[in-house]
């Protein structure tokens, strides 16, 4: 499965590869992400794209013992142009000092299903992180991108928590992460700091598409846990991570 790209708002690209250069992270309404997917195509399969998120694997890799943590996982490569193309699946790697919690184990996760990889939603996703992070570091070097579906479960009584390891970087040059819903939840406020622990922002993402990128090498981030509003209801927090780092 492979996808082609075309061509994005060029203001919409220019503000935010300007902030991610100037400020080594920005932010993107849910309707200007919208606005720049459709540029690449449609996301007329959005409804089919956000209710998968219903049909995710529990995480068993939690060295917490937490069970709140639903996801699946793909891999793809592409050059800053042309085909992005999924690779066979593999595990998800990281070291321990950039995930103190998971890290120094390869996590094998359920591959994301293949009809939503090769969806017109997940291929615009793609195109559009690229469009940016490769206008914020050009070179020559392909591409290794990340699909990470996350499901965060808020339980009677249990927050959930979407970075368990706490305040951390990725270990990867870029990192986007995309809302697709909150239900029935409170909390979930994003945090970003400097490498030096200056803070840089702090913010909810609450609407379908409200997004941050962020350059990985400067940019720590977490999510504070999530908290059931009704807790007789089911309650959770699904998010879009793709991270992009040069071969």
């Amino acid at each position: 499965m492979s996808h082609q790209s075309s061509t994005p708002p060029a203001s919409s690209l220019t503000r935010l590869t300007d902030g991610l250069v100037t400020d080594r992270f920005v932010r993107s309404t849910g309707a200007e992400t919208r606005a720049a997917l459709v540029a690449y195509g449609t996301v007329a399969d959005w409804e089919a794209f956000a209710d998968s998120w219903a049909k995710l694997s529990p995480d068993t890799f939690m060295a917490d013992g937490g069970r709140y943590r639903r996801r699946r996982y793909a891999v793809f490569a592409a050059a800053d142009q042309g085909t992005i193309t999924r690779q066979a699946h593999q595990p998800h790697y990281q070291s321990v000092d950039h995930n103190t919690l998971n890290g120094g184990v390869e996590r094998w996760f359920e591959p994301v299903e293949p009809e939503i990889a090769a969806g017109a939603t997940c291929a615009a996703v793609l195109a559009f992180c690229r469009a940016v992070f490769s206008t914020a570091a050009p070179s020559p070097k392909p591409w290794h991108i990340e699909m990470h579906q996350f499901r965060i479960e808020a339980k009677p009584g249990a927050a959930g928590k979407p970075t368990p390891e706490g305040m951390h970087r990725d270990g990867v040059d870029f990192v986007a992460v995309m809302m697709i819903r909150r239900t029935n939840i409170r909390s979930g406020e994003t945090i970003t700091t400097a490498a030096d622990g200056t803070p840089l922002g702090q913010f909810t993402l609450t609407e379908p598409l409200d997004a941050v990128l962020l350059d990985d090498h400067h940019v720590f981030h977490g999510v504070t846990p999530v908290e059931a509003i009704d807790a007789t209801a089911p309650a959770h927090r699904d998010v879009l991570v793709v991270t992009f780092r040069r071969k």
